[in-house]
Parts: structure tokens; C-alpha cells; sequence
């Protein structure tokens, strides 16, 4: 691992880089996507990423995770998984003539949630009740998980079979709402003929230790947003309220969450403080998936894109 003194914001800016290069090494033609859940993670908040099977979700949180020299698991959500597949579970040890509690996935850093929406909806509310509280109660005992505790889920559309929706106070635990998509003509062309970047996924080298990114974490919470921005940000945050295809706006922790966003964004963009293009970047993946539609508006296309996208363009930018 090469040093790193992160000191102000050019340096964090390096620091980022690196780590977001590293992964691009076997997540190859998505850069954005890389830097959003990088900014999610610096955020203190979590992703969910809704995507067909198979096309690097599962890549990219390793990479993420070896760039950070962080543990990681990985739960497989399934009909009869339970909830103390997820959280653990007190057993009897007959050695000890006593009980003990084991551990379940979550008590790491870095949990790929793969296919959340396969599981029922008991076993869902626990991974979210985990998310939101970093730690879980088990028998009456309180055990706490990392205080970096980063989870990416994967959820197929909802129009495969077998799936069970997340609920809307659910969803809402998540930071962002990402798609990967299908890769790039060149980068497929690559996977076409071997040559995939996966394979090397073991080979990737840690950038920062667990102390780095406490300390990024913490100046991406210092950043400042000056009151026109916050002006500008509650005007995007009404307009969803005022618009008339969509049933239940954006709520305040909605609000409070594009702030912290847009701040760990700011960071990644080697500033220290956040320019309304930073609430541009990241108010598509914090507000898709906090809009409740009117049940005419929803169709074959989703229609949520197009909404913040006359949002974006209806709203008056601050000039500062």
C-alpha cells in the first residue's frame, strides 16, 4: 500500500482518484458509476443498484473493497433466506455450558446484498433495519457493526418473477439508486474475446487503511454548502412536491440526504465546498427512487428520468 497523507482537499482528491482508478481496472467504461458509490461510501450511506444479472455489480464492490483493504461479504437473498442468516443467531455451547452468539454476515465492512428483492419481506427488514441503525439486537442484546458499514444491494426489475418490492420507508435507507447498464461497444468487444478484467480482481491494491477513510469521511461531513445553495436545493426538493405526476414528493430526510451527497461529491471533485453542479450529479440517483408517482404516470418507461430532468431544467440556479 503506498503512503498517503490526506490533508486538504487536493490530497483527498489523489487519494480518490486512485481508488476509483483501481477499481476501473476490472470495471471497465463506468467511470460515474464508480465515483457515485465511491461518494456514496463517504457519505455514510448505502447503495442499491437495480440491474439485470451480470454486469459487474458484484466486480465492482470487490474491487471497492480490496482498494480499501476492507473485510467483505457477501449475502445471496433468496425465498428462505432468514433473519439470522443475516444478523446471526444465540446458540448453546454444550463446552461452555453456556450461550453464545454468532455472528452473521452483516458484521462486516463492506456486505454485497445480492438480489434483495428475491428475499421475503421479513428477512429485507433486517439488512435494513442493520443499514439504518449499524447494529442489531438479537435476544435482547444490542451488538454493534462497523462504524463503516457500507452495503450495495442488488435488486433485479421488478417485473421479473419472484421478486418482492422493496417498501417505500424501506427503499428510502438507501443513499443512491445506481444502474450499472450494459457495457460500452469496446469494453464488451474486450469481454468477447477473454479478456476479462475480473480475472484480476485479487490483484487489486489496497490505496488507504481503515483510519484514511474515517478521515475522508470526516471532510466530506465538513464541506461547505453556502445558504444559496440550500435555497437552491429546497426549491428542487418543492418542486417535486408541486409537480403533478408525482403523488409523494421528496421527503426532508430526502433532503438532508442530496445535501450529504452532494458534499461527498464535492470532495471526489477536489473541492471544499459544493457548487450547484454537485447537486446536479447526484440529485438523479438520491431522488429516483424516493418519487411515489400518481398511477397515471406510471408506464412501460419509467418516467422518473424525464421528471428530474424538467425539474433540473425549470429550477433557477444560484449565481454566486
Amino acid at each position: 500500500m503506498r503512503a498517503v497523507i490526506i490533508s486538504d482537499s487536493v490530497s483527498a482528491k489523489q487519494c480518490i482518484d486512485q481508488i476509483a482508478a483501481n477499481v476501473a481496472e476490472t470495471v471497465i467504461g463506468k467511470p460515474h458509476e464508480i465515483m457515485l458509490t465511491i461518494a456514496a461510501m463517504l457519505a455514510g450511506g448505502h447503495v442499491l443498484f437495480e440491474d439485470i444479472p451480470g454486469v459487474g455489480k458484484t466486480t465492482l464492490v470487490r474491487s471497492l473493497a480490496n482498494a480499501l483493504q476492507l473485510p467483505f461479504q457477501r449475502i445471496q437473498f433468496t425465498p428462505d433466506l432468514l433473519p439470522s442468516d443475516i444478523i446471526g443467531v444465540t446458540i448453546y455451547d454444550e463446552s461452555r455450558h453456556d450461550f453464545s452468539f454468532r455472528e452473521g454476515p452483516v458484521f462486516t465492512t463492506v456486505l454485497l446484498a445480492d438480489e434483495i428483492n428475491r428475499a421475503t419481506p421479513r428477512a429485507q427488514a433486517a439488512l435494513l433495519e442493520a443499514m439504518a441503525e449499524r447494529r442489531v439486537t438479537v435476544d435482547g442484546t444490542t451488538y454493534d457493526l462497523s462504524p463503516d458499514f457500507f452495503v450495495l444491494a442488488t435488486q433485479n426489475p421488478t417485473d421479473y418473477e419472484g421478486t418482492y418490492p422493496l417498501p417505500e420507508a424501506q427503499i428510502d435507507r438507501f443513499l443512491f439508486r445506481l444502474s450499472l447498464g450494459y457495457p460500452d461497444r469496446r469494453a464488451e468487444q474486450q469481454l468477447l474475446i477473454g479478456a476479462d478484467p475480473a480475472a484480476h480482481i485479487h490483484d487489486i491494491a489496497p490505496v488507504i487503511a481503515t483510519d484514511d477513510l474515517k478521515n475522508l469521511k470526516q471532510m466530506a461531513a465538513t464541506v461547505h454548502v453556502s445558504d444559496a445553495l440550500i435555497d437552491y436545493i429546497w426549491r428542487l426538493i418543492d418542486a417535486t412536491r408541486q409537480d403533478p405526476r408525482v403523488r409523494l414528493g421528496i421527503s426532508p430526510r430526502g433532503g438532508m440526504a442530496l445535501v450529504s451527497a452532494a458534499k461527498a461529491y464535492a470532495l471526489c471533485m477536489g473541492r471544499e465546498y459544493v457548487l450547484p453542479d454537485d447537486v446536479q450529479a447526484v440529485l438523479a440517483p438520491t431522488f429516483h427512487h424516493r418519487l411515489i408517482l400518481n398511477q397515471g404516470s406510471n408506464g412501460e418507461v419509467d418516467p422518473v428520468p424525464a421528471i428530474l430532468q424538467d425539474i433540473l431544467r425549470t429550477t433557477t440556479v444560484p449565481v454566486e
